[in-house]
């Protein structure tokens, strides 16, 4: 078979368990930490082992968010929150890859009891410093840039990304309820200091910890959202309406500070750092099936019923009430960095609400017109398979899939040669000409998913000088572990 035909027989009929288990491996090489002895992908070794000690706590393992080396709780425990989800969800089409999912899983909430082993009065936020970790090309190996702690406390809070751990340490809490009964109480009840002090404290991180995290992942969407969403995630853990209350504040603030401001959060955002659209398909869930006859919930269902309803209407491209713009070969379009963060969450989102509504008896109604839940379920197909090469350039933007993919990404552990090949230190400067290099990256990030195309277009430049389109993140990668595993079973 020819190399033009393999690209379009694997873009025209997509191996979801391929997608699957190589949407996996990616973990693996993101790790952080001392590497387990079934490490598939060889070329990473140990690193930052030292991690945390400049703040007398351990804060090794957890992931690299993306191809630097500094790691952030924020988006590592939204990350967290997408691979318990997928779990919870779609699980049973994962087949032995249900192991490796646990497996990602439990690397990151590892991370996350650490991250919080100072409650109730502390959260650790992120480690290393982003401006020396990005005035280097280093392998993470050689990594010799400072590595200081970053924390939010009582008198100066961070409620997003205590809010996002709640989120993450619930939802984790269920998806191990099965197979690990006591790491999954231990997940829960941490969860619940977490909410208690993200609640208790309110505050954004972005003033706490300043320009350590701003603007790399400052909160623009603000963290009562992220009360929200932990609050939800609380009460399908514990199957009961106990954080309703608080969930309630919360988006009532959402609601006072939109009329304020003028500033309405869309619907079609779902992502690390805006939680609207997922906190209402969740509450739609949640709040129905944990009902009873005789309780006074009927307010919330409608209303959250209503959000989660408006979600869909916006995404789906046949809606008279569509407003997510895609690409002209169908991609979702959000944003212009990192594009396919969105493009997974929202497909995860939309097949999460398919099967809900599926099994409630529901349907979607957009003005005047309804659809079947199926609607949603096609449209995270074609997300899944423009991602696996259906689309205008015949490429996969997952790489080690397919015969034509992104060569040259964004990552400094795969762009630089491994310490098997180069066993010697690598300085910060030293690795600059790895980075300038047209040569294609010489370790493979397997199922690493990068950015995706250019703003807006079809068209994608294969080049790690341009992060936005060929850098891979966890967060992109972690919802369509669910996705994949969906369409394997379907």
């Amino acid at each position: 078979m020819s190399t033009a035909m393999a690209s379009v027989v694997s873009a025209q009929n997509p191996d979801y368990k391929l997608a699957l288990s190589k949407s996996l491996l990616f973990f693996e090489g993101q790790r952080s930490g001392k590497l387990p002895p079934n490490q598939r992908l060889t070329w990473r070794k140990d690193s930052a082992l030292l991690d945390g000690q400049e703040g007398g706590v351990d804060l090794t393992g957890g992931y690299y968010d993306a191809g630097d080396n500094v790691k952030y709780s924020f988006p590592m425990a939204f990350t967290a929150t997408m691979l318990a989800w997928s779990i919870i969800e779609f699980g049973d089409g994962m087949g032995d890859e249900g192991v490796r999912a646990a497996e990602a899983l439990r690397w990151n909430t590892d991370f996350l009891l650490k991250a919080t082993a100072h409650l109730p009065n502390t959260v650790y936020a992120m480690v290393g410093n982003p401006y020396s970790d990005h005035n280097c090309w280093e392998r993470p190996e050689d990594m010799d840039t400072p590595r200081p702690v970053y924390a939010v406390n009582t008198t100066h809070p961070g409620s997003e990304v205590a809010g996002e751990i709640t989120a993450a340490l619930a939802a984790a809490s269920i998806a191990f309820r099965s197979s690990d009964t006591a790491y999954a109480r231990l997940l829960l009840s941490r969860a619940k200091q977490a909410y208690y002090f993200a609640n208790t404290y309110q505050g954004s991180y972005n003033d706490s910890i300043g320009d350590a995290v701003c603007p790399f992942y400052c909160d623009i969407s603000g963290y009562q959202d992220e009360l929200a969403w932990g609050g939800a995630w609380l009460n399908k853990a514990t199957n009961s309406q106990k954080y309703q209350k608080y969930v309630d504040k919360a988006i009532r603030n959402i609601k006072l500070m939109e009329e304020a401001t003028g500033y309405y959060n869309v619907d079609t955002e779902f992502s690390w750092d805006n939680k609207h659209a997922g906190t209402y398909v969740l509450l739609s869930q949640v709040l129905i099936y944990i009902y009873t006859p005789g309780e006074n919930i009927s307010k919330y269902v409608g209303h959250y019923k209503t959000e989660a309803q408006t979600f869909a209407c916006v995404v789906l491209p046949e809606s008279p009430t569509k407003t997510m713009k895609y690409t002209p070969g169908g991609l979702i379009y959000k944003t212009r960095s990192s594009n396919n963060q969105v493009t997974g969450a929202v497909s995860l989102l939309a097949l999460v609400y398919a099967k809900h509504l599926t099994q409630a008896k529901g349907t979607i109604t957009c003005g005047k017109t309804q659809f079947p839940p199926s609607k949603l379920v096609d449209l995270a197909k074609s997300q899944a398979d423009y991602i696996l090469g259906h689309n205008p350039l015949r490429m996969s933007y997952m790489v080690g899939y397919g015969s034509k993919f992104p060569q040259h990404i964004h990552h400094r552990a795969s762009a630089l040669p491994s310490l098997d090949v180069h066993p010697s230190f690598i300085a910060c400067k030293d690795g600059t000409p790895y980075y300038m290099s047209r040569k294609p990256n010489p370790n493979e990030l397997t199922g690493a998913i990068v950015g995706g195309p250019n703003n807006g277009t079809d068209y994608f430049d294969d080049d790690r000088k341009r992060p936005a389109q060929s850098e891979p993140t966890t967060y992109i990668n972690a919802p369509f572990v669910g996705v994949f595993a969906y369409f394997a079973n379907h």
